[in-house]
């Protein structure tokens, strides 16, 4: 039969086939028919036939790539004919990143302003924050390395990063701003703030990396996740410690000209007052 005379129910009804005598009547006569659904081995999501993909990175790849690559592959079809939902770690990335990343600004933000109200000045937290892109730059090449993605834990160890390395930048700065106050001159200050915290500084970073060891090191359920942060905290702390004695000095060395400490503008005052005071008693004394 043509598919064209059997397109509709009421067609195949029409349809006439021989019974047991020979004799042909129409199907109508010896068979139901009724309507009910599709097979139970097509899926469907909002009744439309759905299709699940599975599929893992290969190394160096990137979740955020791989999402980009399937949503232009998506976006490439006739418009309304294929329509994509993410699941698993591509779902938590979508719906999480955004988040991850307003909080990792809220973060940088937090970490500025208390530094600025500690320091009385805009310009040293500056210097201090310029270690931050540092730090990211080495837990994003760790990533690299350990053949990881860039997805919501490591985000969050990105955030953890922060602190890690404001602390090195911290450390030589406030040290440096003692020295001036004492008299020393900025080229004098930062060297020797560089030196004698040189210690303190490897040593809280050490201790930093080598604590984040147990998760890049244990296995078990959630490994993978666990991994992934401690992958950036290490990298991350070691990567910020060895660029943080070079940089800092020398951006400090830049702009510590444009700045004065409290101490010191306090010391100024002072200053000026004692030579109000001593103008003001040889004022009488000439006069007399």
């Amino acid at each position: 039969t043509e598919r064209s005379n059997r397109r509709s129910v009421s067609d195949l009804e029409a349809l006439y086939v021989a019974t047991g005598s020979g004799q042909l009547v129409p199907l109508s006569a010896v068979v139901t028919t009724q309507t009910s659904g599709d097979t139970p081995d097509r899926r469907r999501l909002d009744r439309q036939r759905a299709i699940t993909l599975s599929a893992d990175l290969n190394p160096g790849t990137t979740l955020v790539d791989a999402t980009d690559f399937l949503t232009r592959v998506s976006r490439a079809q006739p418009q309304g004919v294929v329509n994509t939902q993410w699941g698993g770690a591509a779902r938590d990335q979508q719906e999480a990143g955004g988040a991850v990343a307003a909080a990792f600004g809220l973060a940088l933000l937090l970490v500025f302003l208390v530094l600025a109200a500690q320091f009385e000045s805009w310009i040293t937290p500056a210097v201090i924050m310029l270690t931050v892109p540092l730090a990211a730059a080495g837990g994003l090449f760790g990533l690299m390395m350990a053949g990881s993605s860039l997805n919501i834990y490591s985000q969050i160890g990105l955030i953890i990063l922060i602190g890690v390395a404001a602390k090195n930048g911290i450390l030589i700065v406030e040290f440096a701003n003692q020295l001036r106050d004492q008299g020393r001159s900025i080229h004098e200050a930062i060297i020797e703030s560089s030196t004698l915290r040189l210690r303190p500084i490897i040593m809280t970073s050490i201790a930093t990396a080598f604590g984040a060891l147990p998760l890049v090191l244990w296995q078990g359920a959630g490994a993978g996740r666990r991994q992934t942060i401690g992958v950036v905290i290490f990298a991350g702390a070691m990567f910020a410690t060895l660029l943080t004695l070079f940089v800092v000095p020398v951006i400090y060395g830049v702009l510590a000209r444009f700045t004065r400490s409290p101490e010191y503008t306090a010391r100024k005052i002072e200053e000026w007052e004692a030579q109000e005071a001593t103008a003001n008693d040889a004022v009488p004394a000439a006069a007399e």
